[in-house]
């Protein structure tokens, strides 16, 4: 007998991955009893050396693993910590966008998310050197018989697809129309990270988002109606964003990035996450 898939609502999705939040901003909390300089809040900045990271609920950046937390940033960043004596707090965002407010305000120094590097970020911040590659991908849902209506770039006309705000994907779609000869309606959504974004088109709650490939194979396997087999785009530098005045704090985590990535602990969370 053929499996039925339950469609899930905005609403459902909102509770869910807000109690998921919620549960993560706890467990990050509970670490300042076992190891201090994890986490604050984003009343103020925490001064002196330490580097308050803003850094993205998701598989890639932070995420709960059973009961575990984890993420190719998370444990790099703890790694970076540990090894280089660099002091850090996490403050995990949903969005790319409250992640750059709290850059733009001075609650944060870094911002960390599933994010390619563009020229309007360039324009605005200070990006590292890349941590790692990836590309966007458009995610839909597989209709009743196994097909998709996007197959390809141009199949993209006319159509709506929904990224995080703040993303540059935004730019890197109205391009791509330019490109096309056509319109793509782009929705900026202010409410969803690229998890809820993932789940909402993998269950027909939306037509479809555009989020990046590493993050959509580590959702997939629970959502099998998921096709995330059209590329919107060629690989990308991923890379974590700065104040655009932070030089020293840049030029000490460019170092320190550049020097771990030919190093086996690197090559270890590569194999685990990627």
């Amino acid at each position: 007998m053929k499996k039925q898939l339950h469609r899930i609502s905005k609403k459902q999705i909102s509770l869910l991955t807000g109690l998921l939040a919620v549960a993560v901003l706890l467990m990050v909390a509970a670490k300042t009893c076992s190891a201090p300089g994890v986490y604050d809040s984003r009343h103020k900045p925490s001064g002196g050396d330490t580097v308050d990271v803003a850094i993205e609920y998701g598989p890639l950046s932070l995420y709960r693993y059973n009961d575990t937390l984890g993420g190719f940033a998370y444990d790099f960043i703890r790694h970076i910590e540990a090894s280089a004596g660099l002091p850090v707090k996490f403050h995990p965002v949903m969005t790319l966008s409250e992640a750059l407010e709290g850059i733009d305000e001075g609650y944060y120094r870094m911002a960390v998310a599933a994010m390619p590097l563009s020229a309007s970020l360039s324009r605005n911040y200070a990006s590292t050197v890349p941590v790692f590659l990836d590309r966007q991908v458009y995610v839909q849902m597989l209709d009743d018989s196994g097909k998709v209506e996007v197959r390809t770039q141009l199949d993209l006309a006319c159509r709506t697809v929904h990224v995080m705000s703040g993303s540059p994907v935004a730019e890197r779609l109205r391009n791509l129309a330019s490109e096309i000869g056509d319109t793509i309606y782009v929705v900026e959504d202010s409410e969803y990270g690229n998890e809820q974004l993932f789940i909402l088109a993998a269950t027909g709650e939306i037509p479809g988002a555009v989020v990046t490939e590493r993050t959509a194979k580590a959702l997939a396997a629970d959502y099998p109606r998921a096709d995330i087999s059209t590329a919107v785009s060629f690989t990308q530098f991923q890379s974590w964003l700065l104040g655009r005045n932070d030089t020293i704090l840049l030029h000490r985590i460019d170092s320190i990035i550049e020097s771990e990535k030919s190093k086996r602990f690197y090559k270890g969370l590569e194999k685990r996450y990627f």
